[in-house]
């Protein structure tokens, strides 16, 4: 391998990485290494699809005025993910503006942001934040072209299973397949004709970026499955008030009663998943509390919301873990109950490792009988040019 096509490979692969990052945090819905902007409110630091790195908070440290984090507002920008600058902070939370606005969030009527809304910090190096100039453009166009390839595929099979994040997984690594087993029937094609153009020649040169595209496939896989099983869980909130009266619906609640709600839970695709339904707050409960879903089917978990003898408003929540079901239930369970992220890693690590062993074997299986004879050192050395 030259250098310079090392160089490349880095660049395409750090490419890759800061897109396909950006692409999956607007999908789990909240920053994954990379994030940007859409609006010119931080400028003239960031403007409009300038890109940036998203600090998690679990290695942020804690934060501080002068610091641009990424929050879950409540009321701007619709409730969902804004990038600004904490200004000052008070006993009910942080201060919050975008360097380009007249006003800080606050007097916008947004709540103080409590540290649970925030999700990443932006990088900063000496008080100036480390830019991607428009990388906000690439991921718009990679995410359109996306988009529409799912929905032509789902129209052309007559299959929901194919869209949304976990229909992405399916889609990709359907691609997958076909474009490596095409590559590898040019491949054996070349290598036919070069070998009787070039009697001499002895042995077989493998692809050198074959175990490369393995390992990319691979960890899109990996990083889609993920998002397939965190995308359409999370925390569900529901805001009751306990009232002298009841009303129709679980808004109101006579106080000291309770009140149900069914909770529907689909599959989203062509694989079964586990849901467990895990209260967050008091007064709520989920009746069962786990939840098995066949492919393509509903199931539904009965909530029940209780609303306290005091009159008042009140939040209750649950959160719903999923997981696709490639592993026994009771398997599955068992994780669960060591923590909630251990029945994801374990079916990243089997479903990766599998495909990833696939991969090699399709590539080095046709080959080792040519180079069987071979050092070990002298088939590593070739594989390496």
């Amino acid at each position: 391998m030259t250098a310079s096509r090392g160089v490349e490979y880095v660049l395409g692969g750090l490419l890759l990485v800061v897109v396909g990052s950006i692409v999956l945090g607007q999908v789990i819905g909240q920053p994954v290494l990379f994030s940007y902007v859409e609006t010119g409110s931080m400028e003239p630091m960031l403007r409009p699809n300038d890109g940036f790195v998203a600090i998690p908070m679990a290695l942020a440290g804690p934060v501080v005025p002068g610091d641009v984090i990424v929050f879950d507002a409540e009321n701007l920008n619709g409730g969902n993910l804004v990038t600004h600058r904490v200004v000052g902070t008070t006993d009910s939370g942080y201060i919050t503006k975008g360097d380009a606005n007249p006003v800080t969030d606050q007097d916008s009527a947004e709540p103080p942001v409590q540290d649970t809304q925030i999700v990443a910090k932006a990088l900063q190096i000496g008080g100036t934040i480390v830019v991607i100039p428009k990388l906000g453009l690439i991921v718009i166009a990679a995410n359109t072209a996306v988009t529409e390839v799912q929905r032509t595929l789902a129209v052309l099979f007559g299959t929901r299973a194919l869209l949304g994040p976990q229909g992405l997984a399916y889609v990709l690594f359907g691609f997958g397949v076909v474009t490596y087993a095409v590559t590898e029937l040019i491949a054996s094609n070349t290598d036919a004709t070069r070998r009787r153009t070039i009697p001499k020649r002895q042995g077989h040169k493998p692809a050198s970026n074959g175990a490369l595209y393995v390992v990319g496939l691979t960890a899109v896989l990996i990083l889609l499955l993920t998002a397939s099983m965190t995308v359409p869980g999370g925390e569900q909130t529901f805001d009751v008030v306990s009232s002298s009266q009841d009303a129709p619906g679980i808004r109101v609640i006579e106080s000291g009663t309770e009140e149900t709600v069914q909770y529907r839970i689909p599959s989203n695709g062509v694989l079964p998943v586990v849901a467990f339904l895990e209260p967050t707050s008091e007064g709520i409960r989920a009746d069962p509390p786990s939840v098995y879903v066949p492919a393509n089917e509903v199931r539904e978990s009965i909530l029940t919301i209780s609303a306290p003898s005091e009159t008042g408003y009140y939040t209750r929540s649950i959160t719903e873990h999923r997981y696709i079901a490639v592993l026994p239930v009771e398997t599955i369970e068992a994780l669960y109950r060591i923590h909630p992220w251990a029945p994801i890693l374990v079916i990243d690590a089997l479903v990766g490792l599998g495909f990833a062993g696939i991969g090699v074997s399709v590539l080095y299986g046709s080959r080792r009988v040519r180079s069987r004879e071979l050092p070990v050192r002298e088939r590593l050395h070739r594989w390496w040019r």
